[in-house]
């Protein structure tokens, strides 16, 4: 049976609105974020060092946002699901931004950036402890090809790219032990997302609300362990250019998580993933005409396999199936 009209015509719809507010946000995010975390700040150059900070503030701003809307739209404030469950959601995601910040104090963007494509390994693990999701060897076959790429583009850095923290072997070590934290933890929490969507009738708006106050608490009990509440706060007190960098990172933050929530409720977390391909090739770009990234050849060479084997899967993945049985949940197979 053929659609109604409104509905076949309102996917499109929904799936550029999704694309243009994911790309708009998350550029912007980029770029910021590695200006905090590598760009001196100051006549003394002094680098800001303090990554739970910017995960308290993109929080407690989220939270907030997220807690007005759903009291002017009236919506139900009560928690939907098992309040450990929005816990273990928070806490993943926790882990995987202070991974991603601490990993730019070793590495630079675009090698932060190159190598989160990677993630849809985790996601397909985690995808079939947690969903029970098959997956096949066309699959694995681009999994392992991305893997091989971004494993080329970060062991063969150009010699020119120098970091802030730079301390040779060690810094590359720690920064790819940091990404890969990343990608374990970012896998998990958008494929629990995608559960906690499809087990409860929940609004998206619930979820955001209960996982970033629980992730407030948490990166702020972190900041009183560290000892370093006080000293973020005198160092954006002393830079003003850092605490207007925070602000609007943190608003673009705000709003990249509606995005992302919507996007992964409306198409499901692999879907987000495709569309975040175009996104991280963008970033990568930026980055390195903004920040002035040198590459090396085996860079392009890794570049080009990552995307490459990235747009071959949608080529791949938009071909039409043979057999219902074969259609997979919203309408992708595989990884995010």
């Amino acid at each position: 049976m053929a659609e109604p009209p409104s509905l076949s015509q309102s996917v499109p719809l929904k799936g550029i609105f999704a694309v243009a507010g994911i790309m708009s946000t998350l550029v912007i995010y980029g770029v910021l974020q590695e200006k905090i975390m590598r760009v001196p700040y100051g006549p003394h150059k002094e680098y800001f060092r303090y990554s739970f900070f910017l995960v308290f503030c993109n929080r407690i701003t989220t939270s907030a946002v997220s807690a007005g809307v759903l009291l002017g739209s009236k919506k139900i404030l009560d928690p939907v699901a098992p309040l450990y469950k929005y816990c273990i959601v928070s806490v993943s995601n926790i882990h995987t931004t202070t991974c991603q910040y601490e990993a730019l104090k070793y590495v630079n963007f675009p090698v932060q950036t190159l190598a989160k494509c990677a993630k849809m390994i985790p996601v397909m693990l985690w995808g079939s402890m947690i969903m029970q999701k098959k997956y096949n060897m066309q699959d694995y076959s681009l999994a392992f090809l991305v893997t091989v790429g971004c494993s080329i583009f970060i062991l063969f850095p150009a010699a020119g790219d120098i970091s802030p923290y730079s301390r040779g072997r060690e810094s590359t070590v720690w920064g790819v032990s940091l990404m890969i934290g990343y990608l374990g933890f970012d896998g998990f929490t958008s494929t629990f997302q995608d559960k906690l969507f499809k087990g409860y009738d929940m609004d998206i708006h619930n979820q955001i609300f209960y996982t970033t106050l629980c992730s407030c608490m948490l990166s702020f009990t972190g900041l009183i362990l560290q000892g370093n509440l006080l000293m973020a706060i005198d160092f954006v007190s002393r830079h003003h250019d850092c605490f207007f960098d925070i602000l609007l990172l943190s608003t673009v933050a705000t709003i990249s998580q509606f995005f992302i929530y919507y996007t992964i409720r409306t198409f499901g977390a692999l879907t987000f993933a495709t569309i975040m391909t175009t996104r991280q090739l963008v970033s990568i770009l930026l980055s390195c005409v903004w920040f002035a990234h040198p590459l090396s050849w085996e860079q392009y060479v890794g570049s080009v396999i990552v995307f490459g084997s990235l747009y071959a899967r949608s080529f791949l993945k938009g071909r039409p199936r043979t057999s219902p049985s074969e259609r997979p949940e919203n309408g992708f197979s595989g990884n995010s």
